[in-house]
């Protein structure tokens, strides 16, 4: 597993990368937050033998918070599929986790998920489904259609940014095999009710036009967690450290 550093003075910041299965995405946020913070970004496991799970990557999040930090409860920051993560390393070790920062969180029940597809179908254009056309039909290896199709929906999730958020790694199976499993422990009604272990504060940013309905996402957590705090942002998307107006 790839693990980047960046900054040396200051608390200690976990980046937990999205997708799943696009580590190096949080690359320029790590860099706006190195002179304040002692940064650490870790890549997720790759796929490869037994399928990837939800419990192996809060393993392998544990191991490197372990080894890693200075700091035994650093602030873990999860965008995304990352947010989902940080939750799940809280309820399983919430004597060992800091304070939490949820950037563009995922979904957790079945109403916010069909929010969520019906506004990126209400948001697709016949040019962005002429793209992912193309790429269906062009693109064979796995890893580099998940690449290209997260650039060609990008509009979909995004208001103003002043760049584009390119994972430099991409994991087709792995993003399968960690989804699959977290779907599963909703669908037994695992996550979110576990949740209500974490005691410590739990920060959630969300961009008013990131298609994720924030505000139905921080009312099903805090049905676990009382102490959820949420900022919404106007003219912005799922990537909030890239929007010009942010």
């Amino acid at each position: 597993m790839r693990i980047r550093t960046y900054g040396t003075t200051g608390p200690e910041l976990i980046l937990i990368h999205g997708g799943p299965g696009a580590a190096g995405g949080l690359h320029r946020l790590a860099q706006g937050l190195e002179d304040s913070f002692r940064v650490i970004e870790p890549w997720q496991r790759r796929s490869g033998g037994t399928p990837l799970t939800v419990a192996r990557h809060v393993d392998d999040l544990f191991t490197t918070i372990e080894s890693k930090c200075l700091e035994s409860r650093p602030v873990l920051i999860g965008h995304s599929w990352g947010a989902m993560l940080a939750l799940a390393y809280g309820a399983t070790h919430p004597e060992h986790v800091g304070p939490i920062v949820l950037i563009g969180c995922g979904t957790f029940d079945p109403e916010s998920r069909h929010r969520y597809q019906e506004t990126t179908k209400h948001r697709m254009t016949e040019e962005a489904r002429r793209r992912i056309d193309q790429v269906s039909q062009t693109v064979m290896n796995p890893d580099e259609r998940l690449r290209s199709m997260a650039t060609v929906l990008l509009p979909l999730y995004s208001h103003d940014l002043l760049d584009v958020p390119v994972p430099e790694e991409c994991d087709a199976l792995g993003h399968e095999e960690t989804w699959h499993d977290m779907m599963r422990l909703q669908s037994e009604d695992v996550y979110p009710a576990q949740f209500r272990v974490i005691r410590g504060p739990v920060l959630m940013l969300h961009g008013r036009d990131d298609p994720h309905p924030g505000a139905k996402i921080r009312d099903t957590l805090m049905g676990v967690m009382p102490q959820v705090e949420y900022h919404e942002w106007s003219h912005c998307g799922h990537y909030p450290w890239l929007e010009r107006a942010v």
